[in-house]
């Protein structure tokens, strides 16, 4: 692997793959040697920008990240995320000053570093003034705690909202966004990837492989797959808008195999495609699923293949509501659709 990219406009030089490590601890069951294992070959591959986030098997994911990067710190590009919750506490949680000052302090410690590079609010939180965000945010930074700051599964409004506040506000700004995109998600080519190039965001879609949908699976073991208790929304097969993706997996495998691609080749090729995009993040469990992903990073699909894909999935289709990782209380709660009632 060695044409890397750039994170948006920072100048930070990437590699077109980012070692996720969501499925290393708990959540994924995997040994902290194995995980290691697996970190160090990701990084001997050339990937040198690893994701995690605090809530990651509650911490433990975050420790093995530390314990692997012991001597190879400097050539990662680390980021990590803050919001989700952590205990019974009210407040240990959420996107305030409170907590953000705090919470950076024990992601520092679980990762064995000085400073984050790329420090990222995991969700929206609509309920706080995103300039309570930014400030903390821009505290960090200009303290060495931090190098950079972005967002996760923001909508477009809130892109903006959070650019806007930047720049009127005299903040740091936001420089990147995670987003939800794969072939089965593309709800965010209609507008945040638009809005990215127009603020010159770096993107890092997280769930390239759809969750496991478009990595070539066997049925078998991902009925016992931790994801699928997890998350149920989006892998119980039962359900219709899953039943949409497995026919359109079904499609894709064929068109995978007349190109002379695996699935996950064609998957992480269509998502590495798109110009807004900096780094996908992938999260092996295993060395073999980082080899499957390390096939596709040299592979450039035709436009042939590309609108064929686009035949499958229509452009800014999600099959899957749930795929889209954030659903705002606008659509949650029906309480914020309806007039108070008459006293």
């Amino acid at each position: 692997m060695t044409t890397y990219r750039t994170l948006g406009r920072t100048g930070v030089h990437v590699s077109p793959l980012t070692l996720g490590t969501m499925n290393f601890g708990a959540w994924g069951g995997t040994s902290h040697d194995e995980s290691i294992a697996v970190i160090h070959a990701a990084l001997d591959a050339g990937i040198n920008v690893v994701d995690t986030a605090d809530v990651y098997s509650a911490g433990e994911s975050e420790e093995i990240v530390g314990k692997a990067l012991r001597g190879r710190r400097d050539d990662v590009v680390l980021a990590t995320k803050f919001h989700g919750r952590l205990g019974e506490d009210i407040n240990h949680a959420g996107n305030s000053r409170r907590w953000i000052v705090r919470e950076v302090e024990a992601s520092l410690t679980r990762l064995q570093t000085d400073h984050i590079d790329l420090y990222q609010v995991h969700r929206p939180e609509p309920g706080i003034d995103i300039d309570e965000t930014l400030g903390a945010l821009t505290d960090l930074v200009r303290q060495g705690k931090i190098r950079y700051f972005g967002t996760s599964t923001f909508l477009p409004g809130q892109l903006v909202e959070a650019q806007w506040v930047a720049e009127k506000r005299h903040r740091e700004r936001p420089v990147t966004e995670q987003p939800p995109y794969s072939i089965l998600a593309r709800g965010v080519e209609t507008e945040v990837l638009p809005i990215a190039q127009q603020y010159g965001l770096g993107v890092l879609p997280w769930s390239p492989l759809a969750g496991g949908w478009l990595s070539g699976r066997d049925e078998a073991a991902a009925a016992n797959s931790p994801r699928r208790a997890r998350k149920p929304g989006r892998h119980d097969p039962a359900l219709p808008a899953n039943v949409l993706k497995a026919a359109a997996v079904e499609g894709l495998e064929k068109l995978a195999a007349e190109a002379g691609l695996t699935l996950v080749q064609l998957a992480l090729g269509f998502v590495l495609e798109h110009p807004a995009v900096s780094s996908a993040i992938v999260g092996p469990r295993t060395r073999a699923h980082l080899d499957a992903a390390l096939a596709a990073t040299d592979v450039r699909l035709s436009s042939d293949v590309l609108d064929e894909i686009d035949r499958i999935v229509p452009p800014g289709v999600t099959l899957n509501p749930a795929d889209a990782g954030y659903q705002p209380p606008s659509l949650t709660d029906a309480a914020t659709r309806r007039r108070p009632a008459a006293r």
